[in-house]
């Protein structure tokens, strides 16, 4: 017959004590508080579907204009929410370019905002997964996305000269507040007047949309 020691207190404590630190290790990295509050307020929004519209004036996306939109958060984790980003296209199949989609993920370093670009067929398209990171802890509604060095890097091997110094800005209410809204927005760093800025109303959820293309 095997014999078998009971644990005391005192040589229990030390066992306890270390499968409670394994058990509060953090999987998911800490954020500031300002960074934790706007992730909260993003992930309250998961599987929904909102509808939006260009928001900017800028004439350089006139051929946006008028057109439908639509954010559905798709996916969600404890460290990444993609958002697919629906733009009514009457030049696809079935009215509807499915071909972007959002991605922010929680880092040890605070947040970060890429674009996953791809085709119909699923397949990424050649500049893709493009973005930045915060360099500030925001606040618990906007966080700034300033252009990373791969971005750079890709930009500038497709000639993509003046999209060098772009920052990326994401607004987000929780779900439950009245008259909420998602904001998504571009501007350039070397130039002041360039804006993009698409927003939804995140206060009236509509049918989720089919998925984004590769999703």
């Amino acid at each position: 017959m095997t014999a078998y020691r009971t644990l005391t207190p005192l040589t229990a404590t030390p066992l306890v004590l270390a499968l409670a630190a394994c058990a509060s290790t953090p999987s998911v990295p800490a954020l500031p508080a300002p960074q934790e509050a706007f992730w909260e307020a993003l992930s309250s929004h998961c599987g929904e579907a909102y509808e939006g519209a260009l928001e900017s004036e800028d004439a350089r996306d006139a051929d946006w204009a008028g057109k439908r939109m639509i954010a559905h958060w798709a996916e969600c984790s404890d460290t990444r929410i993609a958002i697919a980003f629906h733009v009514e296209d009457a030049g696809q199949p079935d009215g509807w370019n499915r071909s972007r989609t959002w991605l922010v993920t929680r880092t040890s370093e605070g947040l970060r905002l890429k674009h996953d670009h791809r085709h119909e067929d699923g397949h990424e398209d050649a500049v893709t997964q493009y973005g930045g990171d915060t360099l500030s802890t925001g606040s618990r509604r906007v966080q700034d996305f300033p252009v990373d060095a791969y971005s750079i890097a890709l930009f500038e091997r497709d000639g993509l000269d003046l999209s060098l110094t772009n920052v990326w800005r994401l607004e987000v209410d929780p779900a439950d507040e009245r008259g909420g809204r998602f904001t998504y927005q571009l501007t350039r760093r070397n130039d002041p007047t360039r804006l993009f800025r698409v927003s939804f109303d995140a206060s009236d959820p509509i049918a989720p949309p089919p998925p984004a293309w590769g999703w």
